[in-house]
């Protein structure tokens, strides 16, 4: 590869604002942007919408999303007949997806295979998150090693590396790194019960979470409210 070719970056996009930020920090970094959305059941499909509008805003040379079926497991509010928790709440809340960033990253790392890149992106959050354990700097440390020794890229070639950005931002760093991007956040959707035009509900802990982070930094909040 000559060092004027992009490298080619697998990003996971889910349509809300961290996912966007991750997309604009890898193109800055000068790869060239696959965007990889899943859906998995969620109840809030307008997300979906989102992502493929992110991806086209933000200069995906690609953009797919792979059908998963995770609400035939359930186990979620967010792919069960479970009412999603406007209240915060002690532990692990009832909107955790069992296995599901385990099940993105594992469909990325093929998916990166196939396009020869050894760079998966994600918008995973530590500090101003909810509390899943699949966003924490254990998973995706321990992520990377399993790709590094399951794949043929891994074992044979370059090796895989799984970028994590946002990891140890808050919401309010991740808006003002978005807004120091140009980034459009009303083009996106946080919300765990957005409606079928991606309006928030304003109540849930995605909601919440996102309204501080423009509250704390100072910048104006462009969310679309039902």
């Amino acid at each position: 590869m000559s060092a004027s070719t992009p490298r080619k970056a697998v990003i996971l996009v889910s349509g809300g604002m961290d996912s966007a930020v991750t997309i604009a920090i890898a193109r800055e970094q000068g790869f060239q942007v696959h965007a990889l959305s899943v859906a998995y059941g969620q109840r809030h499909s307008s997300e979906l919408d989102a992502a493929a509008r992110v991806a086209h805003m933000l200069g995906a040379v690609e953009h797919k999303t792979v059908h998963v079926d995770l609400r035939s497991i359930g186990g979620s509010a967010l792919t069960a007949d479970i009412d999603v928790p406007e209240q915060g709440s002690d532990g692990i809340p009832v909107t955790y997806v069992p296995a599901r960033n385990t099940i993105m990253l594992s469909v990325a790392l093929g998916w990166a295979e196939v396009l020869g890149s050894t760079d998966i992106w994600c918008g995973v959050n530590a500090v101003d998150y909810s509390g899943y354990p699949d966003c924490r700097p254990a998973f995706i440390e321990a992520f990377e090693q399993l790709a590094n020794v399951a794949t043929k890229a891994g074992v044979e070639g370059a090796g895989i590396r799984i970028h994590a950005p946002l990891m140890a931002m808050s919401k309010a760093d991740i808006a003002r790194e978005g807004h120091r991007l140009g980034l459009d956040f009303s083009a996106t959707v946080s919300c765990y019960q957005a409606d079928a035009e991606g309006r928030a509900c304003g109540r849930c802990d995605a909601c919440r979470l996102r309204a501080q982070g423009f509250r704390e930094a100072g910048l104006p909040d462009p969310t679309r409210y039902a």
